[in-house]
């Protein structure tokens, strides 16, 4: 049985799906004025294996992740480029898409943008103002009242009365509770804006998930997820929006993904440590370094912090190729999946276990064992399934150990280690040696073996 962490609850619950057999998840996306950094890709890949793990599990997900084009950020980027707000977004949203498929993750089956649905935001705003839990200032703005939905604070554990004694937040006379939030911003000049019953504005940033996930997914989800930091106020928010409309629960299971760190740092814009998605990639050998990347994001627990180095990506990327390597020196028989084996059994039981992908990749790395010392080409064709289930494990084996290699230098590698061959039968093993340190000084291992000498990526 899947049980996974409820961060509202603050404990591991047994799954039960609204409707038997099907998941309705939604997560909240990105903000498309920049590349996605290199956070952002832990949360987004953290999903990706969710959503991937309960349709090997069989049931059958709508996985809904949104995409935010209206916001304060987007606009001040747009006009520092000198560029209009819908050429920013098209091209971010494209670059998302790439930097997402080169991490190999599937696509989720809704994408909803923000500005595509402003009528089900407003509509959602006047059921609020209607229910006594918002209302319109004088200023144009549209606000929650905090104080009128009881169940303020229940995912983040603050009390509204704690949020009061602490507060930080700008006096607003225009408000009644300084914790009350907008829903709707009045228009400011050369700013987007819509028409409403308010005047002209936009949405404020928290309605936005709330009336989106609702018109894909309906009044309660099964799953809604994130980055840790989106637990307040972000997704108190919504809870407090869409229950505060509907009166019925929002969300059943919570989930949470953890931090990333940069060198046991928190990444921030004034230490210079944040990278994006992008950059890491571009460093990294085109063939593997995307699902080296995907691999590393995913070795640690989603709810514990990773570190970001560069030795440990490379040491997770060394860790994928030793796995490539046993699928390369023994091919995958036919086979088809069976979870009562005992291998996929501990990896099944491990991943039902609130995602738990270190044990599953544990699994994964006795198989490799397994397959080095017997040989079993059945065992290879479990090690590529189980991988499979987490996006991992199927590009071609020997292509993938060698990474990116030109016609051209695919062929002088050949050509090399063909010469070092000649040498060694001619006994002329200090020229067989320092061909072997010329390969090596390109990057490559060899691996003499009883087939042959292979190479691969160092």
């Amino acid at each position: 049985m899947l049980r996974i962490h409820n961060s509202l609850a603050r404990e591991k619950q047994a799954f039960t799906p609204i409707e038997p057999g099907k998941v309705r998840m939604y997560v909240c996306g990105l903000t498309v004025y920049d590349y996605f950094h290199i956070g952002n890709a832990r949360t987004l890949t953290v999903f990706d294996m969710v959503y991937r793990w309960l349709t090997a599990a069989g049931y059958e997900v709508k996985y809904v992740r949104n995409i935010t084009d209206v916001d304060d950020k987007i606009i001040d980027r747009a006009n520092k480029n000198g560029e209009p707000i819908e050429a920013l977004t098209s091209r971010m949203v494209t670059a998302m898409h790439e930097d997402c498929d080169r991490l190999l993750m599937l696509r989720p089956l809704a994408e909803p943008r923000a500005t595509q649905h402003i009528d089900n935001m407003l509509g959602l705003i006047g059921d609020l103002v209607t229910n006594g839990k918002a209302y319109p200032a004088s200023n144009g703005d549209v606000y929650y009242a905090v104080r009128e939905f009881p169940g303020y604070g229940k995912l983040s554990g603050k009390s509204i009365d704690d949020l009061r004694a602490g507060e930080r937040v700008a006096v607003d006379g225009h408000k009644r509770d300084p914790l009350d939030f907008v829903l709707w911003k009045a228009a400011k000049p050369q700013e987007p804006h819509w028409c409403s019953h308010y005047g002209e504005g936009r949405p404020g940033w928290h309605i936005e998930c709330s009336a989106m996930s609702r018109a894909e997914l309906g009044e309660t989800l099964d799953i809604h997820g994130g980055g840790w930091d989106l637990q307040f106020p972000h997704h108190e928010n919504e809870i407090a929006q869409s229950e505060g409309a509907s009166g019925k629960p929002f969300v059943n299971y919570w989930m949470h993904a953890a931090f990333l760190n940069m060198d046991n740092e928190k990444m921030s814009k004034s230490l210079g440590n944040v990278f994006t998605t992008r950059a890491v990639l571009d460093k990294l050998d085109p063939v593997q370094g995307g699902e080296a990347v995907r691999f590393f994001l995913l070795r640690g627990h989603y709810r514990s912090e990773i570190n970001y180095t560069w030795d440990i990506l490379q040491d997770a990327r060394g860790a994928l190729v030793s796995l490539y390597t046993a699928l390369r020196d023994v091919p995958p028989a036919e086979f088809e999946l069976d979870w009562t084996e005992p291998y996929a059994k501990r990896f099944f039981d491990a991943m039902c276990d609130d995602f738990n992908t270190p044990m599953a990749f544990a699994v994964l790395f006795e198989l490799r064992n397994e397959i080095n010392r017997t040989r079993d080409a059945k065992l290879s064709a479990l090690l590529c399934a189980l991988g499979g289930t987490l996006g991992f494990l199927q590009a071609d084996p020997a292509a993938f150990v060698q990474g990116e290699a030109a016609g051209d230098e695919a062929a002088e590698i050949d050509a090399l280690i063909a010469a070092r061959n000649e040498a060694k039968k001619a006994k002329s093993f200090a020229e067989a040696d320092r061909i072997r340190d010329e390969i090596k000084a390109r990057g490559i291992v060899l691996e003499d073996g009883a087939g042959g000498t292979t190479w691969r990526r160092a």
